[in-house]
């Protein structure tokens, strides 16, 4: 209570956030979520009568457009991957300073994926268990893809930011945010963190 009170204090205190609610457990969070309708959702994975995971999967799957940002004890803590599959959009530390916890947000709100490495290493390897060859639905939905776009896909699996990625190819930010809204599209994603699990589950991104 004192964690979730003093998140709501610091971030009240930042002139381009607004806190419109809280909730003491996963199923008021739905609810509250249901009735506010905020752009980010901080959300704890460990929480009494319905977890994180099943608050973030009932979240989005009610409303598309919701970002959940995960909050968790520390960076490979056992259920990250769980909540980055039911549909968070990334994740933070609870000891986060307020500042790293502000920029967090406006990262998620803009639309970036918010994955340290730490996390990137967790999703190659829980994805290295799976068969040495992807699905047919997979390899189909990928399959639409240009080539360019494909090289963009790996390097959001990667970790990289949208500047970032511009830079490697050497081409304007503007020109990747067009080709990571037409791979959401061809791919039926809803945001950019959705895309770097697809391209593990696609073994487009190999441990190594």
């Amino acid at each position: 209570m004192m964690v979730r009170e003093g998140f709501s204090v610091l971030l009240g205190a930042m002139p381009d956030i607004e806190v419109v609610g809280e909730a003491v457990n996963g199923r008021e969070a739905v609810e509250r979520v249901r009735e506010l309708a905020p752009d980010v959702v901080l959300m704890d994975i460990r929480m009494p009568e319905m977890n994180g995971i099943e608050a973030t999967r009932e979240i989005v799957a009610a409303d598309g457009s919701a970002k959940v940002l995960v909050l968790t004890t520390f960076d490979l803590d056992e259920y990250v991957y769980q909540a980055l599959r039911a549909g968070a959009s990334g994740f933070l530390l609870k000891d986060a300073s307020a500042r790293q916890l502000a920029e967090g947000i406006r990262v998620v709100a803009s639309g970036e994926a918010l994955l340290a490495p730490s996390v990137t290493k967790r999703l190659i390897a829980e994805f290295s268990k799976l068969p040495a060859r992807p699905g047919p639905n997979a390899q189909a939905a990928y399959g639409d893809l240009t080539e360019r776009e494909t090289e963009v896909l790996v390097l959001i699996a990667k970790g990289l930011s949208n500047a970032e990625i511009a830079e490697r190819l050497v081409v304007a930010e503007s020109t990747i945010k067009t080709h990571v809204g037409r791979i959401l599209v061809k791919l039926g994603l809803r945001d950019r963190t959705q895309a770097a699990v697809f391209a593990y589950e696609a073994r487009l991104v190999t441990p190594g």
